[in-house]
């Protein structure tokens, strides 16, 4: 109980237990005296309490409130180190000079790329541009929280995040706010963004996604350029920029990939070892190691080294996407498609492959992207990927459909895994899986996006079933990398000789695939031999009749082709495009595909209007059965140009090269050899239209590729380095001329042999050269031999012959012999009128010069092999 006396300054307090009762009386007696104690407070002291409680909390508040005005106003500086960018820089600089509407920015990239620090350095160099900048770690919901109740405290305008968001959203003036790491993706940013018309954002973000709130006005942070990544490394390790030291650090960061984070790691560690030469060889043995280690000193705030930062990310991810990408790991970083996993999904067992049980693994990570009823479904795998996205631990190419890792990141995901190889073999089987199932027009997944994957499994000696190996060496074929399909093809064949035996289809199957494989690489003779052996003994096995036994015949005429027995070849195809009629029908694509062979086999004999007709035929059927830009079609367009080329219809072959010549770009690569073959004969309709100059150039670049692509020696390079040298002709450059012809004339005589049509070729077009030069007897001499040798192997009547005798016609002027010259164009013209027509360049040229003044006019015809 209290009471107050009359003099204000005292409180009494009176408290305690009640005492015992008193003694009993008839009228009740009175209560006891309380035992509790009896305390006298001033009110001085009171008041004096209550005021240093006052005062205490007065100050607890303003310091809290001192501590989240500097929070909320603290933006931390860009790193001392900081180099280039400048690019988006500028952007960044343009985007925001204009005033008087909101302006929402989006740095997005791999962790460590260099995002935060990229806005702090905008941020320093626009700091008068803003009225306010306010820095948000928006790692979680709770730092957002805490960074916008600090907004509110120090604008004393609340102290609650909603406050924090008030005041953003009522104050029109050019405030920055800086949501720093926003990478969780459960969090819905849109909740904190201030719904107004005014003021500037910057998000710094592993996610992509959050492009949405800023669309174009955005940038992808990558690897840096090469220039500002070896700055970067030498102002992190503390060393002098000289040339020497640029030189070592440019092969430094080329291995980091020119990952800023990686590159600051390098030169902390190099800045203490000082030995900057002696970094890269560490780095070859001890990558994990040193991207793990976080330096001791450092030139920000940024707490994560590059592992970690990644590791952080992997963390979050469920088991589909986590499995998803440490199985991508072990395909090559680049290139890697939905239609892998998809293709692989539809696998069909057979007797001759794996089992069930053998590929356990491979069906476990698949299972995680089918619907119910077993079937593909892309909602799931978008959903793995999608999330992985999130994280820019992958990236996606919507252009060409395809996603792809960050070396640097592929190699740490390898290192998550327990047992790698047995990821390797799952992902080997895969690939295997989803060759088996591959459509055959879907060339592109082989040729560009399934080679770089293959050649790593084979790279690591993947185990994986020997059907799967041979599919292996098939799109290697398919992809022109003929030297890795040939080894493949020996191995696979050596093993299927000891387990299956040498009579057995397979054996025999993939014995022709390596006779085709040798063709490719220019071995002719050796393909024949071996076609030869196959042939026999799938005629006792199978039949004369058998598709397999067809389809060896025509790979035998092949090789009669590419060993210039053109007449046998022609033989060969007759029938074996009769025997296709009846059994698989007139469109199928195996008869249609020996339609073309043979419509070749009339060009090389010079029946080109033959040729020409047959082809256009092939070409609208595959056109209707496989589609305008499938290869076999691409093929068929080429050589109906050529047609017209050999006919004189020039303007019309190049025009239809040039189409060819994109689509071969776009769906084999710029550098696959049939794509390098179209560019070659493009070259040849540029020399025919005059256009030497073209020619030349496009020559010059195809003889560098197909050098490195197919080797020195290949027949195919041979050709194009006589097509080259007879450029160098047109354009005046005899010697030049002459001297590359009697390279290719040697090599081409010791590759094909000496009485070859492409061999006769290179002979016939030297002759020229010593006629340039003016050692016309020499020139005449060689086309003597030339024309008897293509007589006999040609024919008299094949256009090639009769320009070697319109060329020998030549020589007899040059020489004074004008009345043999005048009686050898005669017989010539004649024939030319029958074989090519009247109207045909050559035969209008024959023409013209027996008309002449001059019994020296016109040039001699240069022969040119694609």
């Amino acid at each position: 109980m209290f009471s107050l006396d009359g003099d204000s300054r005292s409180l009494n307090v009176f408290g305690g237990q009640g005492g015992p009762g008193g003694p009993a009386h008839l009228q009740g007696g009175t209560g006891g005296i309380g035992q509790g104690p009896i305390v006298n407070i001033m009110t001085s002291q009171l008041i004096a309490h209550n005021l240093q409680a006052t005062v205490a909390t007065d100050q607890a508040s303003q310091l809290r409130n001192l501590r989240a005005s500097q929070t909320a106003s603290h933006c931390p500086p860009p790193s001392r180190i900081f180099c280039g960018r400048q690019e988006i820089l500028n952007k960044m600089h343009h985007f925001f000079s204009d005033t008087g509407m909101q302006h929402t920015y989006v740095l997005h990239g791999l962790g460590g790329a260099g995002k935060t620090q990229i806005a702090l350095k905008f941020i320093k160099e626009s700091s008068s541009h803003f009225s306010d900048i306010f820095f948000i770690d928006t790692s979680t919901i709770a730092t957002i929280d805490t960074g916008l109740k600090n907004i509110a405290v120090l604008k004393d305008f609340g102290d609650s995040p909603q406050d924090g968001l008030l005041w953003l959203t009522s104050k029109v003036e050019e405030w920055l706010l800086l949501f720093d790491n926003a990478d969780d993706p459960s969090i819905n940013l849109n909740d904190f963004i201030p719904q107004c018309n005014h003021g500037n954002t910057i998000i710094t973000s592993r996610n992509p996604g959050l492009r949405a709130y800023a669309g174009s006005n955005s940038s992808l942070v990558t690897d840096m350029e090469e220039e500002d990544a070896v700055a970067l490394l030498l102002k992190s390790a503390l060393q002098e920029a000289t040339s020497h030291t640029e030189q070592i650090a440019a092969k430094i960061v080329k291995s980091l990939h020119y990952l800023p984070l990686a590159i600051v790691q390098a030169g902390a560690f190099i800045s203490k070892s000082q030995d900057l030469d002696g970094y890269l060889p560490l780095y070859m043995k001890h990558q994990g190691r040193l991207l793990s280690e976080k330096p001791a000193q450092s030139h920000d705030q940024y707490a994560w080294t590059v592992y970690t930062t990644w590791q952080i990310s992997f963390d979050q991810l469920t088991l589909p996407a986590a499995m998803f990408l440490q199985h991508c790991s072990f395909l090559h970083y680049n290139g890697i498609s939905e239609e892998i996993f998809r293709y692989a999904s539809g696998y069909q067992f057979s007797s001759d492959g794996p089992s069930e049980e053998e590929l356990e693994e491979p069906l476990e990570l698949l299972s995680h992207f089918l619907a119910p009823d077993g079937k593909w479904d892309s909602l799931q795998f978008l959903d793995a990927t999608n999330e992985v996205q999130s994280y820019s631990l992958i990236s996606f190419d919507p252009e060409k459909k395809v996603f792809s890792i960050h070396p640097l990141v592929h190699s740490w995901s390898q290192g998550t895994v327990q047992n790698p190889e047995g990821y390797m073999s799952t992902m080997g089987s895969i690939l295997g899986m989803a060759l088996s199932e591959r459509p055959r027009w879907d060339m592109q997944l082989a040729s560009r996006l399934l080679c770089p994957h293959i050649e790593l499994a084979v790279k690591m000696d993947v185990e994986i079933a020997l059907v799967f190996r041979a599919q292996y060496a098939t799109i290697f074929r398919e992809g022109g990398r003929y030297q890795q399909a040939t080894r493949l093809q020996e191995e696979v064949l050596e093993k299927q000789r000891q387990l299956l035996g040498e009579n057995h289809p397979k054996t025999l199957q993939t014995m022709g695939d390596l006779a085709n494989s040798y063709s490719d690489l220019g071995k002719h003779q050796k393909a024949k031999e071996l076609n030869v052996i196959v042939l026999e003994k799938q005629r006792q096995l199978l039949g004369e009749n058998h598709r397999k036994t067809l389809q060896t015949m025509g790979d035998l005429a092949n090789s009669y082709s590419d060993l210039g027995e053109h007449q046998k070849a022609k033989e060969l195809r007759i029938l074996v495009l009769e025997k296709e009629r009846q059994l698989l029908g007139e469109d199928h694509p195996k008869t249609l595909s020996t339609m073309g062979n043979l419509a070749n086999s009339y060009s090389h004999l010079g029946e080109h209007q033959k040729a020409k007709e047959l082809n256009a035929i092939v070409l609208e059927k595959r056109k209707q059965g496989l589609g305008e830009n499938h290869p076999d079609t691409l093929s068929t367009m080429g050589n109906l140009a050529i047609s017209y080329s050999d006919l004189g219809e020039h303007q019309k072959a190049k025009e239809l090269k040039v189409i060819v010549l994109e689509k071969r770009k776009q769906v084999l690569g710029k550098n696959h050899p049939d794509t390098l073959s179209t560019m070659g004969s493009l070259a040849i309709s540029y020399s025919d239209l005059g256009e030497h100059q073209n020619a030349k150039e496009l020559e010059v670049i195809v003889l560098q590729k197909q050098r490195q692509l197919l080797g020195e020696d290949h027949p195919k390079t041979l050709s194009t380095m006589g097509n080259l040298a007879n450029s160098y002709s047109d354009l005046g450059e005899h010697q030049k001329a002459k001297e590359l012809k009697v390279i290719v004339l040697e090599k081409q005589k010791q590759v094909l042999g000496k009485n070859h049509p492409d061999t006769l070729s290179t002979m016939g077009n030297l002759a020229i050269s010593y006629s340039d030069l003016g050692e016309h007897q020499k020139a005449k001499e060689l086309e003597v031999i030339v024309l008897e040798k293509r007589k006999q192997v040609l024919g008299k009547n094949h256009p090639d012959t009769l320009s070697t005798m319109g060329n020998l016609a030549s020589s007899y002027s040059n020489l004074g012999e004008h009345q043999k010259a005048k009686e050898l164009r005669i017989l010539v013209l004649e024939k030319q009128k029958q074989i090519l027509g009247e109207n045909h360049p050559d035969t209008l040229k024959t023409e013209k010069l027996l008309g002449g003044t001059s019994p020296k006019l016109g040039k001699p015809s240069r022969t040119r092999r694609i």
